[in-house]
């Protein structure tokens, strides 16, 4: 076990888990980029890996997309027009999209970045074999590690991130929802 917190995450849907994940990595990003001036270091990439966000079309969510944080690269991994017998909750699944995007920007994050952001491990991406041996693999890598998990999720993947002795497992809450991003942040600085 690495000296590095992988920290999870959680919550309900529509709790806010995008919003903490991105304000931390601003956060990050912000206190890097003055530390590396400061030092007159190039601008290194700081933080790599990828986010999840929703297709919405008119207030309505459709499906969901995949980037790489690096490259800016997107995949739609489930779409409720995907024809495919992989289904979940009404979406057609495209672990090849999923696949495409998600397993090199992994990749580059373990070898090139400080920080690996995999956002989300949920009820899509963990059917892809490929994609849970991605995130296997980030896992061991000493680095701070951000991920968003599906609360409800009962994945062994999922169960094994909860059981580590460097994981921290969060939930977005009402009510912490505001400070959450600045306790993660001083999870991950004490260890920077």
């Amino acid at each position: 076990m690495g000296i590095h917190p992988k920290i999870g995450i959680t919550g309900l849907p529509r709790s806010g888990k995008s919003a903490v994940m991105e304000k931390v990595l601003s956060m990050l990003k912000e206190e890097r980029g003055r530390e590396l001036t400061a030092r007159n270091q190039s601008d290194t990439e700081i933080i790599g890996g990828i986010c999840t966000e929703p297709i919405l079309e008119g207030g309505e969510r459709l499906g969901y997309k995949i980037r790489d944080i690096v490259t800016g690269d997107e995949g739609e991994i489930a779409h409720k027009s995907i024809d495919s017998r992989l289904r979940v909750l009404g979406y057609g699944l495209n672990t090849a999209e999923l696949e495409r995007v998600a397993l090199p920007a992994i990749q580059h994050a373990i070898d090139n970045c400080e920080v690996i952001v995999i956002d989300e491990i949920g009820k899509f991406a963990v059917e892809s074999e490929a994609f849970v041996n991605a995130v296997r693999t980030a896992l061991e890598v000493d680095k701070p590690t951000l991920l968003t998990l599906h609360k409800k999720s009962r994945h062994p993947l999922l169960q094994d991130i909860r059981r580590r002795d460097d994981g921290r497992i969060l939930e977005v809450t009402p009510v912490n929802r505001a400070l959450l991003p600045y306790k993660i942040h001083k999870l991950m600085r004490e260890t920077y």
